[in-house]
């Protein structure tokens, strides 16, 4: 028969096997495995401190070769593009580079006509039918007519004809743009929140560079991407194009020029403007567009065919 003095006894057992546990349980912390533990944080400890000075040495590096770049420009670029007349067009994705490649066209001696920053409003699909009815309405009858831009219902298209013939040269043989009509088509697309001036548009330009960035990632980053594209293209027919970007995968701008048999021939694409050394090299694709009438395919990417930067003639 179970008595109080057999729990009593079998409470006493339970007691003195969690105490006899506990002694030896820290006996066993405190001997082999403690020190195994010890030895294990130590190294990562290590390991962790190697790494940070491998990531510190590492963006020294960086810094040291942006300084080597900017150096370099000093020697290379000066009168490069002496006379030359040259657009810039700033995409959202691009923006945080946009002045350094602005610098670096200017120390080349380039004429910048003006700088234009892209709205995301512009390549927003949901754009599209208003693009086109105001690409109608900012057309001017006695110089920039709308017989001759795209009739296939793309509104980035048909609007970004529209600017090109405004915005560079025209051909032989048609009407000047005058600069009050360049003006109004500008106003235009200005108050409708698609482009941003940041300076006069002093006249038409001979060659443009685009500034663009990552390949979009939202649910309309496939028509997004299409849009830049589409637009790089018109302004691509009526003067030399350089497009400076940063990557050169995932469907932006750079990766499907580079990936066209067409456009490559045609626009010169640079990976790495979001550095110095990027912007340097966008501004020298630039003179041998217009000195060689010659397409390159630079920057630090597997599909960069033309190396780190063009060789120019002395």
């Amino acid at each position: 028969m179970i008595n109080f003095r057999y729990h009593v006894v079998s409470l006493t057992a339970v007691f003195l096997a969690l105490a006899i546990g506990l002694v030896v349980g820290t006996a066993a912390l405190n001997g082999p495995v403690a020190d195994s533990l010890k030895e294990n944080v130590n190294a990562l400890r290590k390991d962790n401190q190697q790494m940070r000075q491998t990531v510190n040495n590492l963006q020294k590096e960086l810094d040291m070769e942006e300084d080597f770049a900017a150096g370099s420009a000093q020697l290379l670029l000066p009168g490069k593009l002496t006379g030359r007349r040259v657009l810039v067009l700033s995409l959202p994705s691009g923006r945080e580079h946009t002045e350094g490649v602005v610098k670096m066209l200017q120390l080349a001696g380039a004429n910048v006509t003006g700088r234009i920053d892209v709205q995301d409003k512009f390549i927003n699909p949901d754009s599209n039918n208003s693009l086109l009815e105001l690409a109608v309405t900012a057309a001017r009858p006695n110089s920039v007519s709308t017989a001759n831009l795209p009739g296939n219902g793309h509104g980035v298209e048909t609007s970004s004809a529209l600017l090109a013939s405004v915005l560079l040269d025209r051909p032989q043989g048609s009407p000047p743009v005058t600069d009050a009509d360049r003006r109004a088509v500008l106003q235009a697309y200005t108050t409708g929140g698609y482009l941003s001036p940041q300076d006069k548009v002093s006249g038409a330009a001979e060659a443009v560079v685009v500034v663009s960035g990552q390949p979009y990632v939202d649910k309309d980053s496939a028509k997004k991407d299409e849009s830049v594209v589409k637009l790089a293209e018109q302004f691509d027919r009526n003067g030399a194009l350089v497009v400076g970007g940063m990557g050169s995968a995932g469907g932006n701008v750079v990766a499907v020029v580079r990936g066209d048999p067409v456009l490559s021939q045609s626009i010169s694409t640079v990976d790495n403007a979001n550095t110095k050394q990027g912007q340097l090299v966008t501004a020298l694709a630039l003179v041998q567009q217009l000195t060689e009438k010659k397409a390159g395919q630079y920057g630090v990417g597997d599909n960069a065919a033309g190396g780190l930067l063009p060789k120019l003639p002395q």
